[in-house]
């Protein structure tokens, strides 16, 4: 179950100070509000500060995992875009006549296995997910990076070097399901957990964690997605902003923080 989130209470909320100028009556002045993945976080706050430069407008978000963002945006929350960690929230807006235009993928995100940085289980590989004992952080069900690890878990199942068993004994070894894949990190960094699937992303910016290699041939892309929702304020400027994050400019942002062009 979904948790509610308040949209006053997300887990951030980043705040580009200074009044931006939109298209409208002179001196009119708006804010764009941004919902975006957990994983975007420090993404979509360069993102802000770099779209205020460029554009002259005022960008503001709030960050959590995508499946608590779109619920929000069902409750009637005002958004003029969703960055999504998959494409499966942004077409569940659209199916539901909850979207303006429409959905658009603007980057791929690969998995990694992370441990903290000390390694107390010993995890060499990604066949130690399933030793007995070993304690697997992981995020709650419909959070997209739950859906992508199940993936990836299924992969290493199909290869008989894994064992017939693994998957269920991989499922068997988490002990917690968080909020989202920050949360998921976090509990990683301070040890609370002896390994976690991640987005490479993530790992890459933990300067705490220890990565394992997934062995060759195997891996699940994230493909993410943004959609300006019909509760809107400010919808075009919503899909000018999509548009940009999209294009060679935000793709530039993205690319520095580990993630690859949708395509």
């Amino acid at each position: 179950m979904v948790r509610r989130v308040e949209v006053a209470g997300l887990l951030m909320m980043v705040s580009i100070a200074a009044c931006g100028r939109a298209s409208g009556p002179p001196g009119s002045t708006i804010m764009l509000t941004v919902f975006a993945a957990a994983s975007l976080r420090a993404v979509a706050a360069e993102a802000a500060t770099a779209y205020r430069r460029v554009a002259g407008i005022d960008v503001q978000v709030a960050s959590d995992s995508s499946t608590a963002l779109r619920v929000q945006i069902e409750q009637g929350a005002e958004a003029d875009l969703f960055l999504s960690a998959d494409t499966k929230n942004p077409y569940a807006l659209a199916a539901g006549g909850l979207v303006n235009g429409s959905v658009v993928a603007f980057a791929r995100n690969g998995l990694a296995i992370i441990t903290p940085g000390d390694d107390p289980a010993a995890i060499r590989s990604a066949a130690d997910l399933a030793r007995p004992g070993v304690k697997i952080v992981a995020a709650g069900d419909e959070v997209p990076i739950s859906v992508y690890a199940t993936k990836l878990i299924a992969e290493l199942a199909a290869d008989p070097a894994f064992g017939a068993d693994f998957a269920a004994a991989y499922a068997a070894n988490v002990v917690s399901h968080e909020d989202n894949v920050k949360a998921v990190v976090a509990k990683i960094e301070l040890g609370e957990g002896d390994a976690a699937i991640v987005y490479a992303s993530d790992a890459a910016a933990s300067s705490v964690v220890r990565v394992i290699p997934l062995p060759a041939g195997i891996n699940v892309l994230a493909t993410y997605a943004g959609a300006v929702p019909a509760t809107a304020r400010h919808p075009t400027e919503g899909h000018a902003l999509l548009d940009w994050l999209a294009g060679p400019a935000g793709q530039e942002i993205l690319a520095r923080f580990g993630f690859t062009p949708p395509s």
